[in-house]
């Protein structure tokens, strides 16, 4: 598998595991939980874009 795709796939691991942690901090009223989860959704959705640059450049 290319680099660019496993990235992207990656990517939206991370984005879906932390909107999960998100909802799950909203649940047990935990900020940290919420946080925690936002910024792996925000890493995941770099990372997927990173892999979108790679397909351009045909990394």
């Amino acid at each position: 598998m290319k680099s660019s795709t496993i990235d992207e796939v990656e990517g939206k691991f991370h984005q879906v595991k932390g909107k999960i942690k998100e909802e799950a901090g909203k649940i047990t009223d935990s900020p940290e939980l919420q946080i925690e989860g936002k910024d792996e959704k925000t890493a995941g959705k770099v990372q997927e874009k990173a892999g979108d640059i790679k397909k351009i450049f045909g990394k």
